[in-house]
């Protein structure tokens, strides 16, 4: 670990970029950049607001947290914060985490509209034939006229809907752990989905991984999925039983494009790789061109309110 020799009366800040790539920030607080790296950039026990390095991986993500005793935001760059849970009971009493909400929306929507097409437009089969040097001409499903059910209507819900619009599809249908009505019509609760599932076409699934949400789909649930449906995973992994998603793809009775896996990362030779039906891609929902110009702007939000001592935006927890 460096040693800290700035003797800064300061609050300090670590953030996962160049404090002067993200544009005007308050200067009632130190910045200091730490991206994962082997060595601190400072003394962590100075740390009062810890924005998590993005896509580092849990155990580097965490690895300063013991060392921050005067600790006061972790703010993560992801919109699932299910790995920072168990590290919560170590840190500061009121220490707060918060959440990317609305960062990766643009670009988690984008990846989920292109699951859809893709899988029902079968691109992964014509760019097979394209290797093979074969010009294959295949009927195959448009989303135009499917009935679509977004199970998760978060902010990223919300996204992948303004998304499906121009698409012609014959309804959207939106499920939600808390009812409520939008513009667009009524949220679902949970409790609906036996009476839903069976008139879907496409299934997009976009909520968080919950003790309610692990294990969400099961064998039940997929068994009440139409024949010839397709599901698409852009939540986590473990929302889905792998096993039972297996034996159906094994069946050839659904189909699936998954952006996430159970387990993650996949390993060589695991069956979903080569399950009929299967769309794998390396949970790449939330990497893309929208991601740094968006997390600048959450970041920058964050830290002039942490310096103002206003509310936080996206707090999901606080410590005892």
């Amino acid at each position: 670990m460096s040693a800290d020799h700035s003797g800064s009366a300061r609050p300090l800040a670590w953030l996962p970029m160049p404090p002067e790539e993200i544009g005007e920030l308050p200067g009632q607080l130190e910045y200091a950049c730490w991206n994962g790296e082997a060595e601190f950039p400072t003394d962590p026990a100075r740390c009062v607001f810890y924005a998590v390095p993005y896509l580092k991986g849990h155990e580097v993500s965490v690895r300063p947290l013991p060392l921050m005793p005067r600790l006061k935001v972790v703010q993560s760059l992801m919109a699932g914060v299910d790995d920072f849970l168990p590290a919560l009971a170590s840190l500061p009493p009121g220490t707060r985490l918060c959440n990317a909400r609305g960062l990766h929306d643009a670009s988690t929507a984008e990846l989920a509209l292109t699951l859809v097409l893709a899988a029902l437009r079968d691109i992964p089969g014509f760019v097979r034939a394209q290797d093979a040097g074969e010009w294959r001409q295949e009927f195959r499903p448009a989303l135009a006229d499917k009935s679509v059910l977004i199970v998760g209507y978060g902010s990223i819900g919300a996204a992948i809907e303004d998304r499906l619009v121009p698409f012609e599809c014959a309804r959207v249908v939106r499920v939600a752990r808390s009812p409520r009505t939008t513009a667009r019509g009524p949220v679902h609760p949970v409790t609906d989905l036996p009476e839903l599932l069976p008139d879907a076409d496409v299934v997009i699934l976009s909520t968080p991984l919950t003790p309610q949400t692990r294990g969400l789909v099961d064998a039940a649930f997929l068994a009440r999925m139409k024949d010839g449906a397709l599901l698409v995973n852009v939540a986590r992994g473990p929302v889905v039983d792998t096993e039972a998603l297996l034996a159906e793809l094994g069946s050839g009775r659904l189909r699936a494009a998954l952006d996430v896996t159970d387990p993650e990362p996949l390993p060589p030779g695991h069956p979903l790789w080569t399950a009929p039906g299967a769309l794998v891609t390396p949970h790449v929902g939330g990497p893309s061109s929208a991601f740094t110009p968006r997390a600048k702007a959450l970041l920058r939000d964050q830290l002039a309110r942490f310096a103002l001592d206003e509310p936080l935006r996206n707090v999901v927890a606080t410590v005892d």
